[in-house]
């Protein structure tokens, strides 16, 4: 008798961990694509988009993906231009908008929106970005290259473009 009530709790035990985890597990990669058909991607642009997700998720660890076009990280907001590839070349022209108290980056076609002060490692960050430091007024922006030697500061506020090929590494405040 005790044998077939610890078995039972025990198989319980799992059913109700199995399905807390189904519960609260983020949407499927073809969720996030097909919110992407509804809004008139096509597929091939739908699967381009997902891959810059993926490639972004690879590249800083801990983000989720909250839908299609968005990713974040406790102090990180990444958004995708769901029509743009990694490709896309953004330059001076971009005027980036930006929340009060945050550092924003357009990076070929994808905006990241810092707002933690804390180092960040970056991955294949190539060309001239436009940037808007509007972090709280004096706040310096730090960008460093692979050997952690600081190559490029902006000091809050502050807006324009900047290359960014020689950043590996920043610091946001």
């Amino acid at each position: 008798m005790l044998r077939k009530l610890a078995a039972i709790l025990v198989a319980t035990t799992a059913l109700l961990a199995g399905s807390a985890g189904v519960s609260s597990a983020a949407p499927t990669q073809p969720e996030f694509r097909a919110q992407g058909h509804m809004s008139g991607l096509t597929t091939a642009q739908a699967a381009s988009l997902q891959q810059r997700v993926d490639a972004v998720l690879a590249a800083i660890p801990g983000g989720h993906q909250v839908s299609a076009t968005e990713v974040r990280y406790d102090g990180l907001v990444v958004t995708f231009d769901p029509r743009s590839d990694s490709n896309t070349r953004t330059g001076a022209q971009l005027n980036v908008n930006c929340s009060y108290g945050w550092f924003c980056i357009v990076v070929r076609g994808t905006t990241f929106s810092f707002y933690e002060c804390r180092w960040w490692d970056l991955t294949d960050w190539t060309g001239v970005s436009p940037y808007n430091n509007n972090q709280t007024p004096g706040t310096v922006f730090r960008a460093y290259d692979q050997n952690y030697n600081q190559v490029w500061t902006s000091t809050a506020p502050q807006t324009g473009s900047v290359n960014v090929t020689p950043w590996w590494h920043i610091k946001p405040c």
